[in-house]
């Protein structure tokens, strides 16, 4: 089946079986490898991409599921320019990653997070980013996304 679909901002079709999950058209179909695999029922969120602006897990959606969506994965988050966005460099700042494996999902997590809360609360935070992080960096994350949000509002 080909699917047609905006992919960091870029128009693009791919020839895939439609139920192949879009983590895997991602990975294997269009070599974007910043998305991971991590569990394969979509409970950790290793695997999120933003669809039409909403942070998704796609280990388990079909890709004919996206036919004619806008798909932004890790790799469209930085500028052309390759500047980091506010929350790629809280990141770094703050040492939000260990081993890394779970935080592009937690960074598109973060980034849809603040692109409908620009000011969110501890609560708020905990409540949208239910990625899980084995080396449990959660308090690191909280502080980056906080550190992000007054980026973004320049503050």
């Amino acid at each position: 089946m080909n699917l047609s679909f905006t992919l960091n901002g870029e128009a693009t079709t791919v020839d895939a079986p439609p139920n192949m999950p879009l983590l895997w058209v991602l990975r294997e179909k269009l070599q974007l490898t910043g998305t991971k695999f991590g569990c394969g029922i979509a409970a950790c969120g290793a695997c999120t991409v933003h669809i039409n602006g909403i942070a998704t897990r796609t280990c388990v959606l079909p890709a004919a599921a996206v036919d004619g969506a806008e798909i932004k994965t890790i790799e469209g988050v930085a500028s052309k320019s390759g500047k980091l966005s506010a929350v790629q460099a809280a990141w770094i700042d703050h040492q939000a990653p260990q081993c890394g494996y779970c935080q592009s999902g937690m960074v598109m997590a973060a980034e849809a997070l603040l692109d409908q809360n620009p000011e969110p609360s501890d609560e708020d935070i905990d409540n949208a980013i239910t990625n899980i992080c084995r080396c449990g960096t959660y308090e690191s994350v909280r502080t980056a996304i906080h550190a992000a949000a007054r980026a973004r509002r320049g503050a």
